[in-house]
């Protein structure tokens, strides 16, 4: 008796375990995860700006009051910056690698003084752009990427009609392009 307890709990929990690993990977074997759906947007280095309907990626903008952009961009060929200016309410800015863990955030109350100005980059790319740095980096935000390659979100407010155009122009003039010397 004791043994055919000890079967059908190991039983039931061996398929418990083997559903979680199911679920978990399922979008990485089906390209339904969110770092493919952002390559599928046209271009990289750039910001995009979702719509409230789902576009051909799946990706859409379902908070009434957030206007959203993502960019998906890579570090291997050098770093990365993102440059955003503008008076809106608030903003942030979420860093996900390629498995869509969050590498790194900030928002309007953590920057520069209110605008984004950071730069993503490896270590070795880090230790270079720290023994000489240039002078536009000086109010710039310096981070470490541990992946090769990763995808941004940029968060807007927009709690009123009125803030809806500074809001759609600071996501349009967003900049998520390779950095040059």
């Amino acid at each position: 008796m004791r043994s055919l307890l000890f079967a059908i709990i190991t039983g039931l929990v061996g398929a418990a375990l083997l559903h979680i690993v199911i679920i978990l990977t399922l979008p990485r074997f089906t390209g339904k995860d969110a770092y493919s759906r952002v390559l599928g947007l046209y271009e990289m280095d750039s910001f995009f700006s979702l719509t409230n309907e789902p576009g051909p990626t799946g990706l859409a903008n379902d908070d009434p009051f957030l206007r959203v952009a993502v960019c998906g961009f890579a570090v291997t060929g050098g770093p990365a910056r993102f440059i955003a200016k503008g008076s809106v309410p608030f903003w942030s800015l979420s860093i996900y690698d390629a498995d869509s863990n969050e590498v790194f955030s900030m928002n309007d109350k953590t920057s520069v003084n209110g605008n984004l100005d950071l730069v993503m980059a490896t270590p070795i790319q880090l230790v270079d752009i720290r023994k000489t740095p240039p002078e536009s980096l000086a109010q710039s935000i310096l981070v470490e990427m541990p992946e090769e390659e990763g995808y941004a979100v940029l968060r807007a407010l927009a709690p009123t009609d009125s803030f809806e155009e500074p809001v759609r122009n600071f996501l349009s003039e967003a900049s998520c392009e390779p950095f040059r010397r």
